[in-house]
């Protein structure tokens, strides 16, 4: 009672926070006079002024009201638009590493570049995020005039950008990319041999735009790099036929987790079917050579049971393409992994595209945590503040709105079925309609687009469907739902990022009605025309009542709920708000509390009748409140997991960097060897272990595996006193030697680039493994919750003891490819002669002499000179290879023939053997 009192006089927290950052704006607005009377060329070199300024040692937070004048008169200039106070405190905001929570329509793009050529001054590049390539390319073309009539460049990151490009987007001072794009390109940089291939540079500032869609929706799904494995359609395929016969009775679902299982009647059905087909190895289905067909099973369950067409996926162009169950965009390129989109590709009868393998993996958390500062702006994000705070360290601030919100938010419509509500909803959009009034339909799924679709043709209402199947044309559609007359059906986020305006959009309109036209009066004046025609249609929705969003059910996410809401009463616009439910909505379904239907259904509820009461929107956001829950345990879990693996992913990443930095990595190359010789020695005869107890036979083996050859072990045993010190420094000694003859027959730089070359090869490989089984464990690490112990601290310590393991593996593979390996000189492959036209088949049409190595006609090369010139200087250079216990292979077919040196070359060629293939041989091993 205290707190709300104080709050009463004193204002939240928040609005304390926001007032204490007025004394900034007025002095950016006591600037604003001496930028206005600067020249163009005047006010373009600031940029110059301030990075001196900084490079003399002062801060951005010294420039900030300088630079947030000198924008804002920017602005005025290029776009013809002032930032508002308000739009100051979100600049200030985002640039102290803050969430700015701005209603829609209040120009949060507008409000990001004041933080965004601050701290672009710095020249160490500044990230914008956005959610889709659209709003990347759209932003960075836009607000780009501004970014370079002061002096900056801009860059963009789209998907298949080639590589020069990219290297050169993100060279520039500010870079436009989706989330998606920056995590992909961060993990194949890692994967490269050489910082002149990598693309990014170091980490520095990101500004996220929608940064509750980036950071909270998709932060459940990690980015995956992964690469084929081997093809198991026909698996696929018979678990499919198997689960296709399982009736409602051999399992249990769960909605809530998203889950199902057999029952055991199910279990002995599957098995049975299973070993009709012959995909068990064994009678028992859960005997340990079966597990991988149990987990398809389970896949294929999942898939069957759980996973819908045209709500959790559609299928276009014969592939099964994911739909963002937030967004409702499609994902292209995306894949469940584990077998599941396999499962569902089988469901559906189309292309099975083969089970990848993980080669890289980050999650949206870390990645974004890495940069040294981060922000973010979005419409909605104080219902998830304690969630920034605890991943990201983020406050959220929210903006005060320029102009007070006029839109009036109506209670929830609630209906007895489905049926009765969408029959409603068709009606009340009708009714709208015939006054004028513009309706977006907010609706969660593409059915649920398309049944309501099929009711307002029944009311002759004349409408747009935009869900994921038009994902195309989303801007467009979105940009225009605020025109008279006009009924827009969406997913509850399509078009984010598009402006409302009522009476239409005129830069959409401009660019559908004057595409083909070109650049002069005419267009000129038809652009006016479309002005006066948008503003006249505005005043006739302003006299309608404005946009009136109708949502079709709520959300698990009261914020997805809030982002629909916020789409109407734009800038001080009027408009209206009102969400129509049923008993049979997923969230009141499977969330709701008992009690809810319980009530509900023993009322006097008439079909066709509604309801609408305090209690009953209290109930709905109980509901809601504990998805949120769900969710963030869900995204928490993740993330848990994942600093697991992204502790271990910085050693690797690191380690890669220094070795791609590293001039010699001789030192790295010579501790592995010694610590691979001691491990190897001390695993055969461990400390305080007698002679006789030494497992020297094992020892013998795993030298000759890892060195190529076999030591005197046994004439060592025979002196007296030999100890495994002793050993250790025998073997070391031979190692050393060994080596040392390897890097004489080659000269220094070249052996430098070997190492690095083998050592990077290794390290992928044994990381790409690690990455593999850590995926296992963390399938089957929950199962030790029933053993009474906590998986996450059982996947900690298994994660630790695997990663030691593998730094194992790594040290002995690169010794033992480094020691086992031999160089050799490689010749070209002989060509295939090649094909004769038609008329040439004949014999004696056409003569020649063909150089079976390079296939050039060398009719005139009588005395060999000219092929072993093109012979030796295509083997100019050295290969890395493996090679047998006869040392350096090549390719001479007439080597161990017994061929004297002084005879012809048995090729044909006129030269002697020394001088041809001959030579090849005995230069093999030496450059």
């Amino acid at each position: 009672m205290f707190g709300a009192l104080a709050k009463t006089f004193f204002g939240s927290s928040n609005d304390r926070y926001v007032k204490s950052l007025e004394k900034i704006v007025s002095r950016i607005n006591a600037l604003e006079s001496h930028y206005e009377n600067m020249s163009d060329e005047d006010l373009s070199s600031q940029t110059v002024l301030f990075k001196e300024r900084l490079a003399a040692g002062e801060t951005t937070n010294d420039l900030l009201p300088q630079a947030f004048a000198t924008v804002r008169e920017a602005g005025k200039r290029v776009f013809g638009m002032r930032h508002f106070d308000v739009q100051m405190v979100g600049g200030i905001v985002l640039h102290r590493g803050e969430i700015a929570e701005m209603r829609t329509g209040e120009g949060k793009t507008l409000v990001a570049t004041l933080a965004v050529y601050l701290n672009a001054l710095e020249g160490k590049g500044v990230h914008v995020v956005t959610v889709n390539d659209y709003l990347a390319a759209r932003d960075a073309e836009w607000m780009g005039q501004l970014y370079n009539f002061l002096g900056l460049s801009v860059g963009i990151i789209v998907p298949n950008l080639p590589e020069a490009q990219r290297r050169a987007a993100y060279a520039c001072d500010i870079t436009y990319a989706t989330n998606n794009e920056l995590g992909f390109d961060y993990l194949r940089d890692n994967m490269k041999h050489s910082r002149a291939q990598q693309v990014h540079r170091p980490f520095n500032f990101a500004l996220i735009d929608e940064v509750d869609s980036i950071l909270i929706d998709e932060a459940r799904t990690p980015l995956i790099i992964s690469g084929p494995t081997d093809d198991k359609t026909d698996l696929y395929v018979t678990v499919h036929a198997v689960v296709t016969q399982l009736v409602e009775e051999d399992y249990e679902k769960d909605e809530k987790a998203r889950s199902v299982t057999l029952t055991e009647e199910g279990l002995e059905h599957a098995e049975q079917m299973l070993l009709a087909a012959g995909l068990l190895e064994t009678d028992n289905l859960y005997d340990f050579e079966n597990t991988q067909v149990v987990h398809h099973l389970d896949q294929a369950l999942k898939a069957n049971v759980m996973f819908k067409r045209d709500t959790d996926y559609i299928v276009k162009d014969d592939k099964v393409v994911i739909i963002d169950e937030f967004t409702g965009r499609m994902m292209d390129g995306r894949r469940w992994s584990n077998g599941l989109h396999q499962a569902v590709e089988a469901k559906e009868g189309v292309r099975i595209e083969p089970e990848n393998q993980t080669m890289a993996s980050i999650t949206f958390q870390n990645y974004f945590r890495m940069y040294p500062k981060l922000a973010g702006m979005t419409g909605t994000a104080a219902t998830e503040a304690s969630e920034f705070f605890d991943i990201y360290k983020m406050n959220v601030v929210t903006i005060p709105t320029n102009v007070p919100i006029q839109r009036i938010d109506e209670e929830d419509q609630f209906f007895k079925n489905t049926q009765d509500k969408f029959r409603a909803i068709a009606k009340a959009i009708a009714e709208k309609n015939v006054t004028g009034q513009p309706v977006l339909v907010g609706t969660v799924s593409i059915e649920k687009s398309e049944l309501l679709s099929s009711f307002l043709r029944e009311e002759g209402v004349k409408h747009e469907v935009l869900n994921a199947r038009f994902h195309e044309r989303e801007a467009h559609i979105v940009a225009q739902a605020g025109r008279l007359n006009t009924v827009t059906i969406a997913t509850n986020m399509a078009g984010r990022g598009t402006d409302i305006q009522l009476g239409g959009n005129v830069e959409f309109l401009t660019e559908d009605e004057l595409r083909e036209m070109p650049e002069g009066a005419e267009r000129d004046a038809a652009i006016a025309r479309i002005k006066e025609e948008v503003a006249a249609e505005r005043e006739q929705v302003l006299a309608a009542g404005g946009l009136f969003v109708l949502g079709t059910e709520r959300h698990e996410s009261r914020r997805i709920d809030n982002q629909l809401r916020g789409r109407s009463g734009r800038q001080g616009d009027p408009g209206l708000s009102r969400f129509y439910l049923c008993l049979e909505d997923d969230l009141l379904r499977i969330f709701g509390p008992d009690t809810l239907f319980s009530k509900m259904m023993n009322s006097n509820l008439e079909d066709g009748e509604a309801i609408g009461s305090k209690w009953l929107s209290k109930a709905i956001e109980t509901a809601q409140k504990k998805v949120e829950a769900r969710n963030y345990d869900t995204r928490k879990q993740v993330v848990e997991y994942d600093n697991v693996m992204n502790d271990q992913r910085k050693v690797i990443y690191e380690q890669r960097a220094d070795i791609m930095d590293s001039d010699t990595v001789d030192d790295v190359v010579t501790a592995m060897r010694q610590d691979t010789i001691n491990w190897i020695t001390a695993s055969a005869c461990p400390p305080g272990t007698y002679p006789e107890q030494w497992d020297m036979e094992g020892l013998k083996a795993r030298v000759a595996d890892i060195m190529g050859e076999e030591p005197p072990l046994d004439a060592w045993m025979e002196e007296d006193g030999i100890g495994p010190d002793d050993i250790e420094q025998r073997l070391a000694a031979i190692a050393d030697a060994r080596m040392d003859a390897k890097m004489a027959e080659i000269d220094q730089e070249s052996w430098k680039q070997i190492e690095k070359s083998v050592l990077l090869d290794r390290l992928d490989h044994h990381w790409k493994e690690h990455l593999a089984t850590l995926d296992a464990l963390r399938q089957v690490v929950f199962l030790r919750a029933y053993a009474q112990k906590t998986p996450l601290n059982e996947y900690k310590q298994e994660a630790f003891a695997l990663f030691e393991r593998m730094l194992g593996a790594i040290r002995e593979d690169v010794t033992g490819t480094l020691m086992k390996s031999q160089l050799r000189m490689t010749p070209p492959a002989a060509p295939s002669l090649p094909d004769l036209p038609d008329f040439l088949t004949s014999a004696g049409l056409m003569t020649g002499h063909i150089d079976p190595l390079t296939g050039r006609d060398n009719s005139d090369d009588n005395d060999g000179s000219r092929q072993r010139e093109a012979l030796f200087g295509a083997l100019a250079g050295s290969t890395f290879a493996q090679a047998g216990p006869g040392g350096a292979q090549v390719d001479d077919p007439w080597a161990g023939k017994n061929v004297s040196r002084n005879s012809p070359c048995p090729c044909g060629s006129g030269s002697k053997y020394k001088h041809c293939h001959g030579a090849v041989s005995q230069s093999a091993g030496r450059v």
